[in-house]
């Protein structure tokens, strides 16, 4: 069975294409059409899914968005939908765990098994015994938040610990960590000095980027700072721009739009070469 790695690999080669949409479903935001049906969620979510696979390397279920709404159920069946109809986009499960060693056991269980993702995103904060269980997964990766996008995440990522910033540590600690080699680091667009000190560090581990679009991250930024010498490595997220492009019956094919705008802004800023990634 390939590893998360490459199927990723494969992806960003096949569909020429570094973009990755968030799922993050805002009833409150849906088309007039889908309110009020029982299944809107699956349904809104599937058919963004359906119109932009082509265009994607990822996609990224942001499990609070369905767990609040006590739509599990619609999330699980939503990765079996991909599963069946686009089976070569890897799903990452957007869920930030992060808790001792018996407790991310269960965690792992419901991001591996329940809900068959895989990759997960985690926090680090715990230490290393709490990414273990998850590398038990041989196959499947993590993404640890490293330096995220918000201006909140200075607070203790940019903390000076023994004569570096605590993002630089935790790079390098991932470096440490990833046994398996499916381990991947969470930094923000909207940071493109620290994504370049991240990418110093640690050479072609994927980097999940969040923070194109609403957030305001600049896409050459990110290309310059982030990509591989082979021009792949990043993982760029884009949720509420694509999702939320159209209002009308035809949204998802507005949110095809967007999502190819995006994509061809971002290769515009790639390295080509053919060398491997």
């Amino acid at each position: 069975m390939p590893t998360f790695v490459e199927r990723l690999s494969a992806r960003w080669r096949a569909a020429d294409s570094l973009l990755c949409v968030g799922l993050d479903p805002d009833p409150t935001r849906f088309p007039a059409h889908l309110r009020g049906r029982d299944d809107a969620i699956f349904a809104f979510c599937r058919a963004i899914v359906d119109a932009t696979a082509d265009l994607v390397c990822a996609f990224k279920p942001q499990i609070a968005y369905f767990a609040s709404q006590r739509a599990e159920d619609e999330l699980e069946e939503l990765i079996v939908h991909i599963r069946r109809r686009h089976p070569e986009v890897p799903v990452i499960l957007d869920a930030k765990r992060g808790d001792i060693g018996s407790t991310a056991e269960h965690y792992a269980r419901e991001a591996f098994e329940r809900y068959g993702a895989d990759a997960v995103t985690l926090s680090p904060f715990m230490g290393g015994d709490s990414i273990e269980p998850y590398l038990a997964y041989a196959e499947r990766g993590a993404f640890l938040l490293c330096r995220t996008s918000n201006a909140g995440g200075a607070d203790l990522q940019m903390l000076e610990v023994g004569g570096e910033r605590l993002f630089e540590r935790i790079a390098r600690l991932a470096l440490a960590w990833n046994r398996t080699g499916q381990l991947g680091l969470v930094v923000g667009a909207t940071y493109p000095r620290e994504l370049a000190r991240v990418r110093a560090i640690c050479a072609d581990m994927p980097l999940l980027v969040p923070g194109i679009g609403a957030q305001g991250g600049d896409v050459a930024a990110t290309l310059q700072s982030g990509q591989t010498a082979a021009g792949a490595g990043l993982v760029i997220n884009a949720s509420r721009a694509i999702l939320y492009a159209g209002q009308g019956e035809d949204f998802a094919l507005q949110a095809r739009a967007a999502a190819a705008r995006l994509r061809a802004e971002i290769n515009r800023h790639r390295k080509r070469q053919t060398v491997g990634d």
